[in-house]
């Protein structure tokens, strides 16, 4: 089995390396690891829909990298720190995902950081 690791660059608050891999590959597997709306180290402000928008944004980067798409996405996990937001988080996640929605779950969650939203994902393809 070969693995790839999508590394850690300097992406943490400050600057710091964070301790985990941004995505691993391995035999047609994509797992990516939860993504924030961060940039530059920086959680973006404006609320949930934005923070949606730059979290989708974020993974779907990663995706790209990998050369997977967002049809390659088998499941998603959705940490939200306020239920509330339920509602216009899923109108967001619909516009990237509607026509070919993967499995997901959705909870509520404290953030480690300042962030409304967290998502991860696990996308496949066949490598023949």
């Amino acid at each position: 089995m070969s693995i790839k690791r999508y590394g850690a660059e300097k992406s943490g608050a400050g600057g710091q390396n964070l301790p985990f891999a941004r995505a691993v590959e391995a035999d047609g597997w994509l797992y990516v690891s939860g993504q924030v709306a961060m940039v530059d180290g920086e959680v973006i402000e404006g609320g949930i829909i934005p923070q949606t928008h730059k979290a989708i944004q974020n993974l779907l980067s990663i995706l790209e990298e990998a050369n997977y798409t967002t049809a390659d996405v088998v499941r998603c996990g959705i940490w939200l720190d306020d239920p509330r937001d339920f509602w216009s988080f899923n109108k967001i996640y619909q516009s990237y995902f509607g026509e070919a929605p993967p499995a997901r779950a959705c909870v509520q969650s404290s953030m480690m950081v300042d962030c409304k939203v967290e998502i991860d994902c696990v996308a496949y393809k066949s490598k023949a």
